[in-house]
């Protein structure tokens, strides 16, 4: 390809189109089914739908054979399939999602989770970066090959509005939809993070999710903590107690070791390499409130804990009331949302039984203590990458951002991944994306850092075309 005409192309593509549809995008608060269980009435996912299939129906008259379908199963969320013919007896998978998380609060003044503002290259709101443009970068880059009248394998296109939900419906359309996807030896997934918006990014392993309710219930109603404290126990206490036999509260090392993996050598030497292209910035992307520092300044084990070791987070809580309305109450309960992130190789099912029995077992002063365990994925760790592939990698990055790719672990969960890496074992996967230093996917001031954006779509673009040549070459 003609580096200097494809990028020249993108450019005013994102600059005239994309970056406008985004911003209207953005717009619709298109919340994930997990946030918004009346999606269908609310019909916010449809319109999102609606919104990104009037563009690129549009746009993909100029590629002969083209088609655009919006497939819905009964009760479950649509999908937007996309298939475009090539020249060569192949397949290739790129995937995104339009369903987004909910609106959190924190926002900067002027900023919010539906009101698109461009500062500085960067598009604020929901979903723009996390995952919107997926299927505006994956259409481009095939708009850019015609243009260019560049040989390419088969494309299939398949965005889907439940991934914020642990895209439970996916499989459903998976299989229905089999033999219209084929099997791809290439998978492009644009729904990942990047360490830096200097270089292409591609992420090498995910994390997997475990997670559920802990409730601790020790009185039928609240009582005056005057007259009870010290006879019955403080609900808090005893959840506190019950963490602790999972996470050391003064490291956050996890403890059970069912939720731990040895992290495999490939992977630590890339993690020293990503350490060493990003510096400080690993940790100085996050907003620390006031002397907050993370638990080490090491830099390797920054990357591996964030990539490859698990980790626990209180997402959410109940039966705690506000400050200002709480009274000297020994409360009856405490109920805290527990978020575990596993590592890349490591069982959910055998990591969530294992939390279940470390929270519930022999509770302390017989309080009543259950944990309903709600989420379980396992992680994903990528196959070695293929020497042409490699090679693509990094001959896009340079010619885009004019630096060379790096290749690190991200700490997210995409369930679509592992369940695609289990399904087509033989294919490549590139995992890449625009959410970097500050993007604040799922938290307040999200954004997309639009140049990244442009030159991820042009690195795609360049990897199709390396592809087809390699697929000949096999051929």
């Amino acid at each position: 390809m003609d580096a200097s005409a494809l990028n020249a192309f993108l450019d005013e593509l994102w600059t005239q189109e994309i970056v406008p549809e985004l911003v209207d995008y953005i717009a619709i608060p298109a919340k994930s089914p997990h946030f918004d269980p009346d999606w269908q009435a609310s019909g916010h996912i449809d319109r999102a739908v609606e919104h990104m299939v009037r563009w690129a129906k549009a746009k993909l008259e100029a590629i002969p054979g083209a088609s655009l379908e919006v497939v819905r199963l009964e009760g479950r969320t649509p999908v937007i399939l996309i298939e475009a013919p090539g020249e060569l007896d192949d397949t290739v998978l790129l995937y995104g999602h339009l369903d987004k998380q909910p609106e959190m609060t924190g926002w900067a003044e002027g900023l919010g989770p539906w009101t698109p503002v461009i500062r500085d290259e960067r598009l604020y709101g929901r979903g723009g970066a996390d995952d919107g443009y997926a299927i505006y970068a994956s259409t481009a880059a095939l708009l850019a090959l015609q243009r260019q009248g560049v040989k390419r394998a088969r494309c299939v296109v398949l965005i889907e509005a439940c991934e914020e939900s642990g895209s439970y419906d996916l499989p459903f359309y998976v299989d229905h939809l089999a033999e219209r996807i084929g099997s791809p030896s290439l998978v492009i997934c644009l729904d990942s993070g990047c360490g830096n918006y200097e270089q292409l990014w591609v992420t090498t392993s995910l994390r997997g999710l475990a997670g559920g309710l802990l409730t601790v219930e020790v009185l039928e109603e609240g009582v005056h903590s005057g007259d009870a404290s010290g006879v019955v126990p403080d609900s808090f206490r005893i959840a506190r107690a019950l963490l602790s036999r999972i996470e050391d509260e003064a490291t956050g090392e996890i403890r059970l070791d069912a939720l731990r993996v040895q992290v495999p050598a490939e992977r630590i030497g890339q993690a020293k390499a990503a350490a060493a292209a990003l510096g400080e910035d690993l940790w100085r992307k996050f907003p620390f409130a006031g002397a907050t520092r993370p638990p080490t300044m090491d830099g390797v084990e920054l990357v591996l804990n964030r990539t490859w070791r698990p980790q626990l987070a209180v997402v959410g809580a109940e039966g705690l009331p506000p400050p200002q309305s709480a009274g000297n109450v020994l409360r009856p309960l405490t109920t805290l949302k527990l978020s575990v992130r596993l590592p890349p190789t490591a069982d959910a099912g055998r990591a969530q039984t294992a939390l279940t029995a470390a929270l519930t077992a022999d509770p302390p002063q017989g309080a009543q203590v259950r944990f309903d365990a709600n989420q379980a994925s396992s992680g994903w760790n990528a196959p070695p990458l293929a020497a042409w592939l490699e090679g693509s990698l990094q001959r896009a990055s340079k010619a885009t951002f004019g630096r060379e790719a790096a290749l690190m672990g991200e700490g997210g969960t995409i369930p679509f991944i592992g369940m695609l890496g289990e399904k087509f074992p033989e294919a490549q996967f590139v995992i890449t994306g625009v959410l970097g230093p500050h993007s604040n996917a799922h938290g307040p001031n999200e954004f997309l850092h639009i140049p990244t954006g442009r030159k991820v779509t042009a690195c795609a673009a360049m990897i199709l075309a390396d592809h087809a040549e390699e697929a000949a070459i096999r051929r």
